[in-house]
């Protein structure tokens, strides 16, 4: 056999390998495809950067499809990856708020106050999520939102169930204390 023989059989097999993972991630993506998106959107609330993560998340799976060594996780592994991806543009989002307000080229204090009431009146209960600390809210939104029950939880999160309970617990009694002081002010404020 001569080198380039060799060389040909060689990229043959690279080819058909890089076409069973192409066809892997295919078929795994398929089985979650607006799974992202959800995870965005429980994160985030909005449309448009729900759509821009999950499809950022997306692409940072397929870049990294070859290293993943359980790939049974996948799902597990592409909740947690936007999970992460939406926080991120979450706290930057926040700062670049924040920048622009103390610059005086954001929203006036009076417009965000409105748009705040407006959002609390349309849905009580974003409002009260937006409250949990992020470890609360994630187990919330894949428990009570998702509809995923304790163990497929703990999976996708890499906790003991017993963890999970403890955060369900905890974030049902904080969303509950949140939700009586919303109700009990009949503006909705």
């Amino acid at each position: 056999m001569t080198v380039h023989e060799f060389a040909d059989r060689l990229a043959g097999s690279v080819v058909n390998v890089d076409q069973q993972l192409d066809a892997e991630f295919e078929a795994r993506l398929a089985e979650s495809s607006t799974l992202a998106f959800r995870v965005a959107y429980g994160v985030l609330r909005h449309r448009q950067d729900a759509e821009d993560v999950a499809q950022e998340a997306f692409v940072k799976a397929y870049r990294s499809f070859r290293q993943l060594r359980d790939r049974d996780r996948f799902r597990a592994w592409l909740v947690r990856m936007t999970w992460r991806l939406a926080l991120d543009r979450q706290r930057g989002d926040r700062r670049r708020a924040s920048r622009e307000v103390a610059q005086g080229n954001g929203p006036t204090v009076a417009n965000a106050a409105e748009d705040l009431v407006a959002r609390e009146r349309a849905t009580h209960l974003w409002a009260a999520i937006d409250a949990l600390p992020d470890k609360l809210r994630v187990v919330v939104v894949l428990s009570n939102i998702e509809g995923h029950d304790v163990a497929e939880v703990a999976r996708l999160l890499k906790l003991p169930p017993g963890t999970v309970k403890s955060r369900l617990f905890l974030a049902r009694q904080r969303l509950k204390e949140h939700l009586q002081w919303m109700l009990s002010d009949p503006a909705g404020r």
